[in-house]
């Protein structure tokens, strides 16, 4: 039961760090422009935010393995919450390119660490399948709202006001993880200790944790295709908004794509289809989606980011499942280090592409052929990694 318990207390956290982070996304980019960003310098930004991820999510890679999940939850929180406070004090665009690249860094240990003590709360491959589904579902609906709300917060109270009601937000949760929070390995091991922890009803069998090879590294160009293509649209969309109102629809933007996201994330039947598979063809249909975006074609933009969340709540959990399959149920941590490497690479070139070509060419031409050359790589040795079972079924 502890490990259960954990798990949804994790989830509550995750809500909570979720719905903080996602409702800067709308006003970020209008934020910069206010004290004087122009858009190349915003991309700038941006791509600083992710490439400051690269030495976090190395340290966590190694750190989560050996010291467990909960240190780097709570120093995560804490830290972005705290850097939150000081960017509400910003009054030059280098200052902010600063407190970004830090935010960046610090963020960097969450996703390893929550993935992986969630990982490790099971070796049975259908209940992982589920933790990873709940982490994508959770995240999803903490970014329904949240985009709508900080554009909504900006429109009431300011920027200076939103981003502190903000900072403080991380900085509770941090302090509420500190005791809420446990380590898998140590509840397990208390639970062993308890004298009436024996139970009639026996565990579930577990799937044997067979050693598999080493993760093939072109599965990791998906996830940087992924962030390259999310990085784009995050730069583009707030471009919309010059004005308050156009902020709090732009943030209605963003909401669209976590509600076509959780559209697929509620069809569990979905489940029952190969990571692989899942993985794949929604890549596929995600570069379509874009390449339609990019040629303009004449359907209102907000049915094109409904599919680009459809297609995402399909792939991220799948992709996660099939890096725990890949792994053999072996250093989770590192696992998940890469793949949050992968993402900071990508959501690194991609807003920086965004800003250099985004008066020549549409920017969301990018995104299609980085995802089209993702999914052409992605069934490469993959299937010297993987069951006939896990592959086709």
């Amino acid at each position: 039961m502890r490990p259960l318990k954990t798990a949804i207390w994790l989830y509550l956290f995750l809500f909570v760090a979720f719905f903080d982070l996602h409702a800067q996304y709308p006003i970020l980019t209008p934020f910069a422009i206010s004290i004087g960003a122009a858009p190349s310098f915003i991309g700038l930004m941006m791509g600083m935010y992710s490439i400051t991820h690269l030495p976090g999510n190395l340290i966590a890679g190694f750190g989560v393995d050996r010291y467990g999940s909960r240190l780097f939850i709570v120093f995560s929180l804490m830290a972005a919450g705290v850097v939150l406070l000081f960017q509400s004090r910003v009054t030059d665009p280098w200052q902010l390119l600063v407190l970004r690249s830090i935010s960046g860094f610090v963020l960097a240990f969450l996703s390893p660490a929550c993935l992986s003590l969630l990982a490790k709360m099971t070796s049975d491959r259908t209940e992982q399948g589920k933790l990873m589904a709940g982490n994508g579902l959770i995240h999803t609906l903490a970014s329904v709202v949240s985009p709508a709300a900080g554009a909504y917060l900006v429109a009431k109270i300011g920027f200076t006001t939103a981003f502190t009601v903000l900072g403080w937000v991380l900085i509770v949760t941090a302090v509420c993880a500190v005791f809420f929070i446990k380590d898998v390995q140590a509840a397990a091991k208390n639970d062993q200790e308890k004298p009436n922890a024996a139970s009639p009803v026996q565990e579930k069998a577990k799937l044997p944790l067979e050693p598999a090879p080493p993760i093939p590294w072109l599965v990791y160009a998906l996830p940087v295709a992924l962030s390259c293509a999310q990085g784009i649209l995050s730069f583009e969309l707030p471009l919309l908004a010059k004005t308050q109102e156009a902020m709090m629809t732009t943030g209605l933007l963003f909401s669209v794509v976590s509600i076509g996201a959780l559209v697929t994330l509620s069809m569990l039947f979905l489940n029952r289809v190969s990571s692989f598979q899942r993985t794949l063809w929604g890549s596929l249909f995600l570069a379509i989606v874009y390449f339609l975006i990019a040629s303009e074609i004449p359907v209102p933009l907000m049915v094109m980011l409904l599919f680009v969340g459809m297609s995402k709540g399909v792939i991220l959990p799948a992709l996660s499942t099939l890096l725990i399959e890949l792994s053999g149920g072996a250093r989770y941590g590192r696992t998940f280090s890469v793949l949050s490497i992968a993402f900071s690479v990508g959501a690194f070139i991609g807003p920086l592409a965004a800003g250099h070509v985004r008066d020549h060419i549409s920017p969301y031409y990018i995104a299609f052929i980085a995802l089209m050359i993702a999914v052409t790589l992605l069934p490469m040795h993959i299937s010297r990694s993987l069951s006939s079972r896990t592959h086709f079924s």
